[in-house]
């Protein structure tokens, strides 16, 4: 117990020195007389309260706001690098996140009868979409590369003279104006 006591408070002085600089938080700070980590776990909560209560519906929007703005933070990272290591766990990420909201578009009587469906979706998706935790590796190596492998065959390297054929066939319709 003291460990996670440890951890916790640790994890409280590094919120604090990571969101030094930040001038709304020094504000609430000063009014409130409390530390900035406190007031950022206070806010924290406070979110997944109102999305697990899901008064008027405002946990359907508080999930898919936090599910869609986190995952593009780090997508707008990614298209910043080079490597592609980040590219399959936000592929993988999307894919969830859109399967997700089509179910949801054609189920909303029977979403409407699952309890605190919007809490655990945005568990999930927090899972998923954060790195650190490798959630969207375990679904991507689990479920959707097992069934992907089976209906879409991996193409090896650029066909050969592709960029050659496109050109080919614009010129071609150009200069026919589509008819044969």
């Amino acid at each position: 117990m003291a460990d996670y006591l440890q951890q916790f408070q640790s994890t409280l002085k590094g919120l604090d020195t990571k969101f030094a600089g930040n001038q709304v938080l020094s504000r609430i700070e000063a009014q409130t007389k409390l530390p900035r980590s406190y007031v950022i776990v206070g806010l924290g909560a406070l979110y997944f309260v109102l999305i697990f209560i899901n008064v008027g519906g405002v946990g359907e929007i508080l999930s898919n706001l936090v599910g869609f703005c986190i995952p593009t933070y780090y997508s707008l990272k990614a298209l910043k690098t080079t490597s592609s290591t980040d590219d399959t766990q936000l592929l993988t990420y999307w894919i969830v996140f859109s399967f997700l909201s089509v179910i949801e578009f054609w189920s909303k009587a029977i979403l409407y009868w699952v309890p605190f469906y919007w809490f655990f979706k945005t568990a999930f998706l927090l899972y998923i979409a954060v790195p650190s935790f490798g959630g969207a590796q375990l679904i991507y190596s689990r479920l959707i590369s097992p069934i992907s492998d089976k209906y879409l065959p991996v193409v090896e390297g650029k066909p050969e003279g592709l960029a050659q054929k496109v050109e080919t066939a614009a010129n071609n319709a150009k200069s026919s104006g589509f008819s044969r």
